[in-house]
């Protein structure tokens, strides 16, 4: 069952914790969260293509003194973006940000050992969707 974000911890997202990496080689994504500890979840996600780095974004999800939930993106050559955590589970956390260009939304869904990571939204006014399938790998790989 869905519940807003309200009243929540930044705790109930340490399922996101580890290392994911896609099963597709070329390109391959990897992210890797650390656990929630002093109210921020650190994170970064790499782009391969072609033995490559094509993308990389620095991330973290903080909570604020309000409560408030945030997942912040600084991806390669753009400025940062912040979403706020509108849905939690203990198997999905949906962040928005209607202001941003695209996404305007981040959702990250997890099924045992797999992880799907998704980023929508309206781009040059066409709704658009991006999935990354990922799946739980050794953080030492």
């Amino acid at each position: 069952m869905a519940t807003t974000a309200s009243g929540g911890g930044l705790e109930e997202l340490a399922w996101l914790s580890g290392c994911w990496r896609s099963e597709s080689e070329n390109p391959q994504v990897t992210e890797h969260w650390m656990k929630p500890a002093g109210r921020t979840m650190l994170g970064i996600s790499h782009t391969i293509a072609n033995g490559e780095t094509r993308e990389y974004e620095f991330i973290r999800i903080v909570q604020e003194d309000n409560g408030e939930i945030f997942f912040v993106a600084n991806p390669s050559r753009q400025k940062e973006a912040r979403f706020k955590l509108m849905i939690i589970t203990n198997r999905e956390a949906r962040f928005e940000n209607p202001e941003h260009d695209f996404p305007q939304r981040i959702t990250y869904r997890r099924d045992g050992d797999f992880l799907l990571g998704r980023i929508e939204g309206v781009s040059k006014g066409n709704a658009k969707t991006v999935d990354f399938p990922l799946k739980r790998v050794s953080c030492d790989e």
